[in-house]
């Protein structure tokens, strides 16, 4: 609008591009545009002050203008408002607070400096006649934070209740600009008191969508929405928005109807005619649609939200961020060196910790400085929200300060009292303000209370202060008991233990929205480390049956209670009850258990068993063991004693020899193998340098490996690669796709001898049959061929393919086979006496040819009948915005930990769980830290609902608005069981004339293409531990985004009424309303992809199909969803 109005450069005064000094030069340009939006029905404008900040007038050099410029362009829209304003029709004016063009939370604008300039700003609007103040485009959730509380400061100090209404914007990446989720970002506004949450600018109203149905889910405010009119298209006139008047009245009524917004509008690119469609869509008065909000107390990071109280757990609180409490961390902080602060921070993270506990508090330290440098540190670094721990409120201010997120404060007591100059009543007005959690200790006048009755009395009235004089939700506040050393000797501490129990028990169930936390490794101070890890874990056990909600541990130092001794247990229990008999005393008997018992470092010990092994035993066992500490200075050691060469095919080699034999036997799991096979590779390259060119290009033979024409799977492949190659080979890996002529030119260029091919689909099998048939026909069956992949099995290799195959084939069912097979191969070319190859196993029941038998088409005897559910729309919608948090809700844990990673328990070693509770939940959680921070993940869902009918064993799926045939999927039908075929679980045509036509769901899902890249960089870094758990994890959440997706159509279909909990229904199908997936059972015809692909048109998600009709990204997947009871997985492919 401005720039169609007729300004001429003299009305900039000088500043070109500075729109808010027409406010003084050309009011009447700024009343016109007013005009021409309150003309077609706004119900309220924007004034003109979306610039007037301290950043954006700075960069003119008028920062000392924003009060008039502030006031003018509230009290233009205000003269404005009342033209228009009726007693039936009032009009209201909302004041522009922009963000600004600096970041708080990158350090490039002070946030008291910030802050103050609001106040400046909203204070002139307020003078000038704003109803309301809008905070909108809020890219860093920091600078949002000084709106809100400036826009409440001035109000307070006006002495009006004036609305705030706060806009995010959130990019096409599916976060704000600094990677905050949505749920971050209503984490920490939330409970700043704001009345309505919305977005605005940047994507149209379709990349919107699903953060606004988050907001209407969980958020108790009002939502808001001001999409732009489409994504911009840069043309040589500048940015075009090319989304109709038409089109964008239809979406906010969609977002109105189905999300219950109380406030609708347009960002760029909204002209009055678009506002003048929105009105005539949503009409006067539209009434708003119910919203049932689930409330849920968390606390966030600038990335992501926690919820304080954990489902299946307590909330871990880590405590090695604590100067007080970590010397590491003390000495890191003394020393100014943050980065070490920032690695023990991830290891917390890496450890399971939910939230860190920063303390900077030292003795001679300005405790200000270094809270207000270590939280802008760990503000954009560390994922996991903060716990601000400090007695001063100066500290806790100046970390508050700097964190964008929702934190903790640590904490507020009685200690001095409740009056207006107490710390309590200094840190409860800090709280208030930055709307913190808090942590309320039981200490009163008298002091730390010590028995249960005492600690509930103090507890009680912290809760009623809270609630009733500052107006915190008990959900917020964490009461904590404190607990005290159980084993000084003294008398009077004996039972500290109990009544600290006691008092969580009591304050729960009088409380039971009220948060309780400890400090628990108090309880065990006095005692050497080995028991206190045993105390502390069994008495936190204790706690948490009491009603324990959350703890400040160090979690690596907290054991399952099933992984203690049991006489451990039992005394620990009999010191923290106090159970002393005659002749028994709990303590004396704990301290007898840990008599010389160190809880030296377990590296630390296999470091000094491993120096006592002669050397060359020793670099076998750094293979076998993946430990590269000390390594080089082994391998200095040995090279002066042999050559390289021969530490290579001696010692080395050796150890990947057990590796091998150790998971050939179970022994070993896959990660670990990998682990074993970094540590080769660093070795070998530690050597290299000190070899000729000819030893460095010695090899024990050369295998040319691929995955065939029309597999894009290369997990099991690389994996090959990387055992073969790791054991002394030359492996010339030819990636995925690969025609025979490609191999063959490998084989021919590289003097191969042998090719190893692979394949994760039924497909591939076929492939690798033709394969072998063309080397045959070229006279190119001098190449022995090992097979491996999914789909594959023994006998069809070894009978099938061995009697079509002129030479040599054989099957490898993993890695390690496939090494044994080369070893043999060469054995034999080298002419080694008994060298042979494994003989071909023979079919346990031989083939019997079937009878021909003509193919019945009858209908199943699945119900027909059923209700056919309504869809909320017809066609299909693109969903973008899913944060990581609510897909890894529907991540499969055991599928991922076991199927993908290969963590299995073994008969005389660890168990799966133990696996997954030492090994695969720590490694997990790093991964998806890792995914989080490097911003890996781009979630995309296209999902809609098509009328369709059943013909026979066709389905026809229809065009939603003229109702005729889309496309037509034929599917196979059983020949035995209950002879069943997907159509039959839909209206036939007779049924869909009479009564109307069935319904479809479809999907496709990606995680995006990141992943891969990242996963192919730790491959081409040798990482292979790293590269086999990120790209199996990176599977299992494309899996879990198809869950998630899934829910979400039974849900729209009304269905979902009777679902399980999440792991039943990812485990066992506990649900109405089956997905199914092509390339499976019941729908095993791949090429039938084209249509599902088309119909959504899955390129908008970055999705794309194949020749070979394989989806691309490779963490892809598509379905269709059948709402029939009885539809559950079958297959069609055995019979």
């Amino acid at each position: 609008m401005l720039q169609a109005a007729d300004i001429k450069p003299e009305d900039f005064e000088g500043l070109e591009g500075c729109n808010e000094v027409l406010n003084r030069t050309r009011p009447d340009v700024v009343k016109d545009i007013h005009r021409a939006y309150f003309e077609a029905g706004s119900d309220l404008v924007e004034t003109n002050s979306f610039g007037t900040n301290l950043a954006a007038l700075a960069e003119y050099g008028i920062e000392d203008q924003i009060d008039d410029l502030a006031f003018r362009a509230a009290k233009l829209a205000r003269e404005t408002a009342d033209e228009f304003s009726t007693e039936q029709w009032p009009r209201f004016v909302l004041g522009s607070v922009g963000p600004g063009t600096k970041l708080p939370t990158l350090g490039q604008i002070d946030f008291t400096d910030m802050r103050d300039a609001y106040y400046t700003q909203i204070s002139a609007m307020i003078r000038g006649g704003i109803d309301a103040v809008q905070i909108e485009t809020a890219q860093d959730l920091l600078q949002a934070k000084a709106a809100v509380i400036a826009a409440k400061r001035a109000r307070s100090d006006a002495n009006i209740d004036l609305p705030i209404f706060v806009s995010v914007t959130v990019e096409t990446t599916g976060t704000m600009l600094l990677g905050s989720e949505i749920g971050a970002a209503l984490c920490a506004l939330e409970p700043l008191g704001v009345d309505i949450l919305g977005l605005n600018c940047a994507t149209g109203p379709t990349e919107m969508r699903e953060y606004l149905r988050y907001l209407s889910r969980n958020s108790k405010m009002g939502v808001s929405a001001m999409p732009n009119a489409g994504l911009p298209q840069l043309t040589s006139q500048g940015a075009v928005y090319d989304l109709t008047p038409d089109q964008l009245s239809k979406a906010l009524s969609e977002f109105i109807a189905e999300d219950g917004l109380c406030l609708v509008g347009g960002c760029c690119g909204t002209t009055p005619e678009h506002i003048r469609m929105v009105r005539e869509a949503i009409g006067d008065n539209h009434p708003l649609k119910d919203r049932v909000v689930k409330k849920i107390n968390s606390v966030s990071s600038l990335y992501s939200d926690v919820p304080l109280k954990q489902d299946t757990s307590y909330l871990t609180i880590g405590e090695r961020t604590n100067a007080n409490g970590s010397k590491a961390f003390r000495e890191a902080m003394l020393e100014g060196n943050w980065d070490e602060c920032l690695d023990i921070a991830r290891g917390q993270l890496r450890q399971g910790a939910h939230v860190l506990d920063l303390c900077v508090d030292y003795v001679g330290r300005d405790g200000s400085q270094d809270m207000s440098y270590g939280a802008a540190k760990f503000a954009t670094s560390v994922t996991l929200p903060l716990m601000l721990d400090s007695t001063e409120p100066a500290v806790i201010e100046a970390g508050l300060n700097k964190l964008a997120g929702r934190c903790i404060v640590n904490s507020v007591n009685y200690e001095d009292g409740d009056g207006p100059d107490s710390r309590f009543n200094k840190m409860m007005k800090l709280v208030s303000e930055h709307g913190s959690a808090v942590v309320a200790l039981t200490i009163d006048e008298t002091g730390q209370a010590r028995t249960a009755d005492h600690k509930v009395e103090v507890a009680e009235r912290l809760i009623k202060d809270l609630t009733e004089n500052w107006g915190m939700d008990e959900g917020d506040i964490l009461v904590d008991c404190l607990t005290f050393p159980i084993a000084t000797g003294a008398d009077e501490t004996r039972r500290d233990g109990i009544e600290t129990i006691e008092a969580i028990r009591r304050l729960k169930e009088s409380h039971p929205r009220v948060g309780t936390t400890l400090g628990l490794s108090n309880i065990s101070f006095g005692l050497n480390p080995a028991a206190r890890v045993v105390l502390n874990s069994v008495f936190l056990d204790e706690c948490v049956k009491a009603g324990l909600d959350s703890a400040i541990v160090s979690v690596a130092k907290i054991m399952p209670l099933d992984q203690i001794e049991p006489r451990q247990v039992e005394v620990a229990l009999d010191l923290i009850y106090d159970r002393r008999k005659d002749g028994y005393d709990p303590l004396s008997e704990m301290l007898t258990l840990f008599e010389n018992v160190s809880k030296a470092d377990v590296k630390a010990e296999r470091e000094a068993k491993l120096s006592s092994m002669p050397l060359n035993e020793r670099l076998g066992q750094r293979i076998i063991d993946g430990n590269d500490m000390g390594l080089e200075d082994d391998l200095d050691l040995a090279m002066k004693e042999k050559e390289p060469i021969e530490i290579i095919n001696e010692d080395l080699l050796s150890g990947m020899k057990t590796v091998g034999e150790l998971f050939g036997a179970g022994k070993m799991q896959l990660p670990f193998v990998l682990a074993a096979a970094e540590t080769m590779k660093r070795a070998v390259a530690y050597l290299e340098p000190h070899m000729t060119s000819d030893e460095q290009a010695t090899s024990k033979g050369t295998l040319v490996l691929a995955t065939v024409k029309g597999d894009v799977h290369d997990i099991g492949k690389n994996l090959v690669d990387i055992i073969v190659s790791n054991n002394g080979y030359t492996v010339v890996n030819l990636g995925i796709k690969q025609p025979i002529s490609s191999i063959v030119e490998a084989a021919e260029k590289h003097h191969a001898d042998a090719i190893g091919m692979s394949g994760l689909l039924v497909k591939s099998t076929m492939v690798m049959r033709d394969n072998l048939e063309e080397l045959n026909v070229r006279g190119l069956s001098k190449y022995p061929v090992i097979l491996g992949g999914a789909a594959l099995t023994r006998t069809f290799v070894d009978e099938d393919l061995t009697a079509l195959y002129k030479g040599t084939v054989k099957y490898a069912k993993d890695a390690f086979e496939g090494l044994t097979l080369m070893n043999t191969i060469m054995d034999i070319k080298a002419g080694k006496p008994g060298a042979e190859l494994p003989e071909p196993r023979k079919r346990r029941v031989k083939k019997v040819a079937k009878k021909n038998t003509e193919h019945s088409t009858e209908r199943s005897e699945v119900a027909r009948g059923v209700p056919v559910p309504e869809p909320p729309f017809y066609g299909n919608r693109v969903l973008k915005g899913m944060t990581l948090s609510d897909v890894a809700e529907w991540l499969d844990e055991k599928a991922t930990l076991m199927g993908r990673w290969g963590l299995r328990g073994t008969k005389d070693g660890m168990t799966y769980e133990q696996l997954a509770q030492s090994e695969g939940r720590p490694r997990l959680r790093g991964l998806l830290e890792t995914l989080q921070s490097e911003k890996l993940l781009d979630f995309g869902v296209v999902y809609g609902y098509y009328p369709c009918f059943s013909e026979g064993e066709d389905l026809i799926v229809c065009d939603p608005d003229t109702k005729n045939e889309l496309f037509t999927w034929t599917f196979p039908r059983q020949n035995g069981n209950r002879r069943l075929c997907i159509p039959d679980f839909f209206r036939d045509r007779q049924e869909a004339e009479e009564q109307g036509l069935d319904v479809i769901g479809l999907q496709i899902v990606t995680i995006g293409s990141k992943v891969s890249e990242k996963t192919a960089e730790m491959y081409a870094k040798n990482e292979y531990r790293a590269y086999l758990e990120m790209h199996g994890l990176s599977c299992q959440l494309a899996e879990a985004l198809a869950e998630w997706t899934h829910h979400r159509i039974r849900q729209e279909l009304g269905i979902a009424g009777e679902d399980g909990e999440i792991e039943a229904q990812v485990a066992k199908q506990a649900y109405q309303g089956s997905r199914y997936s092509f390339g499976y059972g019941a729908c095993p015809d791949l090429h039938m992809r084209r249509q599902i692909v088309d119909a959504l048109d899955a390129e908008r998600i970055g999705v794309h199909l194949s020749e070979e009709y394989q989806l691309d990204p490779e963490q892809s997947t598509d379905a269709f969803v059948v709402h029939h009871k009885e539809a559950k997985y079958f297959s069609t492919m055995k019979d």
